[in-house]
């Protein structure tokens, strides 16, 4: 009974989860496509894109911590059956998600050159970069909406409506990219094209989104909307911890980032695109992490803490083995992959021997991800702050210098030093979820 029992979690936990893979893996593929497209421009212009993503996440950091707090809310109302705080949650995060994407908007169009500068770019790439770095990240209040959005649609258990909308913008986004970057009866635009294109998508994508809000009737008309500086202060509560959480990670990465910068253009790009073969693996970390969010928050708001537990377990086992299977094939196909990006036999010799120290710290990252979902849909948001703090800054950052600069390891001991981050992470977060602290009262 007991097995049938978990049979059970696991697929509802994998039907889920398997919408959010699928948009998530289609967002990677155009990724692919995207750096496909760049690389034929050449590796300058693949290290001004792999700058501005790296610059991006820590715009992300902020925005996620917005939409993982209205997913904890509005999965928690929903399993209570709460449907007008469930509205609540909606409009607020929605008023949040604009104030913050235009605060970022401001400081991009203020300081683009000086942020590349701050990634050790060098001139020739801020040269390149700038134009692409402006047009993708000024109009941060259409990226701060498609997170939180998105979330939305998935707290409430429906992750196959930001699937749809996720093809529909891929679509988009791939015809525009060929058509803007190399031009179709015009001459193309290069990489400007490519950030073109990569907006007018994100566009499409958030009128989407707020069609199906209102199509679902979890927005209510603009007529009605008001700020509430409760809920507000509600939603920042919550999601500030996630948001330090996960700039702590991304201002580690650019310290690291910025030394691997400074080892050579070619081991840059090696490191680039070394983390688009990863995302194949993250994409389903990811996926299972919204469901795992949705589901434990759900049966929290139920109040039913067995089935807490169950999915918790079963969550983390799953993440763990799927995500080093998945990275385990990348591994395998990669030395053959990786000629599609570059012909430089030193770039893809580093690809695939940082590509296997990452399918060895696979385990640890799937019990890194899905801990992490665990703890915040649990209102634990501090905890997982507090460990990302100690493990990217007094182990990552410091190992990049020691492994990959100091002993001159390079790119290799670069990786290294992520490997060991996340099995110490993994450990104390485990400990953390056998204590069961991280189950929080949310009202």
């Amino acid at each position: 009974m007991e097995k049938i029992k978990y049979k059970v979690i696991i697929v509802s936990l994998l039907s889920l989860a398997l919408p959010a893979i699928i948009e998530q893996v289609l967002q990677s593929m155009v990724g692919f496509v995207d750096t496909f497209f760049i690389s034929k421009l050449g590796l300058r212009e693949v290290a001004a894109v792999g700058i501005t993503n790296a610059i991006l996440q820590i715009y992300f950091a902020v925005f996620l911590s917005i939409s993982t707090a209205a997913t904890v809310y509005i999965s928690r109302f929903v399993g209570q059956g709460d449907n007008e705080r469930a509205k609540k949650i909606v409009t607020q995060s929605i008023f949040l998600s604009v104030l913050v994407g235009v605060i970022f908007g401001l400081i991009s169009l203020l300081f683009s050159s000086d942020l590349l500068a701050l990634m050790g770019a060098k001139q020739d790439v801020i040269h390149v970069g700038e134009g692409y770095f402006k047009i993708v990240t000024v109009p941060s209040l259409i990226i701060s909406l498609m997170f939180t959005c998105g979330a939305l649609l998935r707290g409430i258990g429906d992750t196959k409506t930001p699937m749809k909308i996720g093809i529909r913008m891929n679509i988009i986004h791939i015809v525009l990219d060929y058509v803007l970057i190399f031009g179709v009866f015009f001459g193309g635009f290069g990489i400007v094209g490519a950030a073109l294109a990569t907006v007018i998508a994100r566009v499409s994508g958030v009128s989407m989104y707020i069609y199906y809000l209102y199509k679902k009737r979890l927005l209510v008309p603009f007529s009605q909307w008001k700020i509430e500086g409760e809920w507000l202060k509600k939603l920042f509560n919550l999601g500030l911890p996630t948001a330090f959480e996960r700039l702590f990670m991304r201002v580690g990465q650019i310290l690291y980032f910025g030394m691997i910068i400074r080892m050579g253009t070619d081991i840059y790009a090696a490191h680039t695109l070394t983390g688009n073969f990863t995302i194949f693996s993250s994409v389903i970390g990811t996926g299972l992490a919204v469901a795992t969010t949705t589901l434990i928050g759900k049966h929290l708001g139920s109040n039913e803490l067995e089935e807490v537990k169950k999915y918790g377990r079963i969550s983390v086992i799953t993440t763990s083995v799927v995500m080093t299977g998945v990275l385990l094939l990348v591994w395998i196909i990669s030395p053959y992959f990786a000629t599609l990006f570059t012909s430089d036999t030193k770039v893809i010799t580093l690809i695939t021997t940082v590509l296997l120290i990452d399918v060895i710290a696979q385990p640890a990252t799937g019990i890194v991800t899905s801990l992490t979902a665990i703890l915040q849909a649990g209102g634990d948001t501090k905890f997982p702050m507090y460990v990302t703090a100690v493990g990217i800054w007094g182990i990552r950052t410091l190992g990049v210098y020691l492994l990959g600069v100091h002993f001159q390891f390079g790119l290799v001991g670069a990786w290294a030093a992520i490997a060991i981050d996340n099995y110490f992470r993994a450990f104390i977060l485990y400990m953390r979820y056998r204590s069961y602290k991280w189950i929080k009262k949310i009202t």
